[in-house]
């Protein structure tokens, strides 16, 4: 009887089918291009983290900035005589100084608003500014006391935000208490000025007002140290820092969020953090920073040496879901060796749409994850996410492998696998060692059950074959 000829795809069907290389690599294939959805997958978490970022940027637009507090600074300004091809003519110059002592106590207060489906963290707090000025010495910037304009001294503070501040500042120096008034003018940031030969005077350019606040004071020159305090309500989104302007600064904070994260030039010198919140204390001195007590105009800057509080929010649900994403080629490729040894072991045939429907599944976890993390948190999500998909991989297997046993064992790998993952995301500092010495042992497994299969001498389960 003659034999009827095989068709090129009944050749290809009986190689995947019969020759193991043919298998591996067909499994590598299938690998490579189930890789394409994850690749969608990861752009999608990044779409939904884009437009969580823009929730928060609103909430913060309509909240407050960040809040870095500056100063308190108080400027005097004086009158220099100068001359220049042949003409004397005089300059209003600008002398700042810094406080001796900087005290600053207060309590930090978070708070989460909610845009759509996201929640904000910002904070307000309650800042007391206390210390003192030294003597007000002016004697290194001009001899002539009749120039120094004590009565035209202003006292600034610098904060980022105005619309952060949530009551009027009263700012007691000593005896005498001042109500800050909004902005910084910003001669008293920039000595600078255009000759006007007519009055033969330069006068600095009143420039847009700096960010911050501001009170004229007069100051007596014979007073050996000026005390002040001043309470800020005032608030901001994400962090809290300051600059040590004192010559000796403390800061102490508290607040009920247990994850602060502490941040700038200088960590705390003491802290404590718990479930119930953290406390935090700073101290920095003059020779910490790379400005001094007193300048005349724009000689130094306060810039470079701000400390402080962020606060942090652990591994989000995006990052959680970008970060077992990473995952997905471990998890595609454990699965498919997993029911390439079943094959090989127990002389099974699982087709290569099997495969793929298999990997499908694997990769619709993700997709499902992401969609209920939003909604009710990572850890939550992920349980739900990985009982359905494990539920419909053990009922899968259960149809295609024809046996309860190996039905069991998949189920079984599945749990483990997910539940190792799982173990990982929730780590931090030692995931990378976990995960590490996961993949050694799940190596290890795989060297285990192969120790005994001749990889030269692999035959199919053969048919019976019936007399016609």
């Amino acid at each position: 009887m003659e034999q009827k000829q095989e068709s090129a795809f009944e050749k290809i069907n009986n190689a995947i089918k019969n020759s193991v290389s043919v298998k591996l690599l067909s499994i590598g294939f299938l690998i490579a291009i189930l890789l394409l959805p994850q690749s969608m997958i990861k752009s999608l978490i990044s779409d939904r983290q884009g437009n969580r970022q823009s929730a928060v940027s609103e909430v913060y637009d309509s909240w407050a900035a960040p809040l870095e507090l500056n100063g308190p600074v108080l400027t005097v300004p004086y009158i220099e005589l100068m001359e220049a091809d042949g003409q004397q003519f005089t300059q209003k110059r600008f002398a700042h100084f810094l406080p001796e002592n900087l005290n600053i106590s207060g309590t930090v207060d978070p708070e989460t608003r909610k845009r759509g489906i996201y929640n904000v963290v910002v904070y307000a707090t309650e800042l007391s500014l206390n210390g003192n000025f030294g003597k007000i010495d002016m004697s290194q910037f001009t001899k002539m006391e009749e120039a120094i304009h004590w009565e035209e001294a202003v006292l600034t503070m610098g904060i980022p935000d105005m619309r952060g501040i949530q009551s009027s500042i009263d700012f007691q120096l000593g005896d005498e208490k001042h109500r800050m008034e909004p902005g910084v003018p910003g001669y008293l940031l920039l000595d600078l000025g255009q000759l006007n030969n007519s009055q033969g005077y330069i006068q600095d350019r009143q420039l847009q007002n700096q960010t911050g606040v501001n009170a004229k004071v007069t100051i007596d020159p014979n007073v050996t140290s000026l005390d002040f305090n001043v309470t800020l309500n005032i608030r901001g989104t994400k962090t809290l820092s300051f600059n040590p302007v004192g010559k000796n600064t403390t800061v102490e904070l508290k607040s009920s969020w247990p994850h602060p994260s502490f941040t700038g030039q200088f960590l705390p010198n003491s802290r404590e953090v718990t479930d119930e919140g953290f406390t935090a204390k700073w101290s920095v001195f003059d020779l910490n920073r790379n400005y001094p007590q007193q300048w005349m105009g724009l000689s130094h800057k306060i810039a470079s040496a701000e400390f402080g509080v962020s606060l942090y929010q652990p591994v989000d649900n995006y990052q959680q879901n970008e970060r077992s994403a990473k995952y997905a080629v471990l998890i595609l490729f454990l699965t498919f060796i997993s029911f390439f040894f079943i094959e090989i072991l127990n002389k099974k045939r699982i087709h290569p749409v099997q495969y793929i429907l298999v990997g499908l599944a694997l990769t619709v976890f993700y997709t499902l994850l992401l969609s209920l993390s939003e909604q009710v948190g990572f850890a939550v999500a992920y349980w739900i996410s990985a009982g359905i998909i494990i539920a419909k991989l053990a009922l899968y297997s259960l149809s295609i492998l024809k046996s309860k046993r190996l039905a069991g064992f998949m189920l079984l790998f599945f749990l483990l696998i997910y539940g190792f993952i799982f173990v990982i995301l929730r780590m931090e500092d030692l995931a990378l060692l976990v995960g590490s010495f996961g993949l050694v042992l799940v190596l290890a497994l795989c060297m285990y059950l192969s120790r005994k299969v001749d990889w030269y001498n692999i035959k199919p389960k053969e048919k019976t074959m019936t007399a016609a």
